[in-house]
This record gives structure tokens, C-alpha cells and sequence, in this order.
């Protein structure tokens, strides 16, 4: 995944996380407009998110935050 959308995750997270505590769930969406302007973008965090990790559509925020953070 590109490194620039690595960032906008980790920021999305820690955002959501400060707003609504530890626990709370972020969808696939949460990172992306709402409307698909970059689809090869959509289709490659699609591919980490649901083919490379198996996640499901709702995922703690804090989880996926550290997974990012923590990948090569």
C-alpha cells in the first residue's frame, strides 16, 4: 500500500480515536471520499484490507492503526 495512504490512515485513526475513545470501529470506507475518483487507490487498500488481511468491514480503529504502522 503507498505510503502516503498509510499516513492518511494512521491519521483517520488517531482522529477518530481522540473523538470517540479506544474503542471505537472504523468501516473500509472511513479513509475515502464518497464518491470513487481514484479507483486503482480504492482497489489497492481493498486488496490489503479484505484480501491480505482478511478483516472485517467494521475494525477497531487502534487495531488497524497499529497494523499499519507496524507493517514494512
Amino acid at each position: 500500500m503507498r505510503e502516503s495512504f498509510k499516513k492518511k490512515i494512521i491519521e483517520v485513526c488517531n482522529k477518530k480515536i481522540e473523538a470517540k475513545g479506544n474503542n471505537v470501529g472504523l468501516s473500509f470506507y472511513a479513509f475515502f471520499a464518497n464518491k470513487n475518483d481514484d479507483p486503482e487507490l480504492l482497489m489497492e487498500v481493498a486488496k490489503w484490507w479484505i484480501w491480505e488481511n482478511k478483516l472485517d468491514h467494521f475494525e477497531k480503529a487502534l487495531k488497524i492503526r497499529d497494523m499499519v504502522k507496524n507493517e514494512n
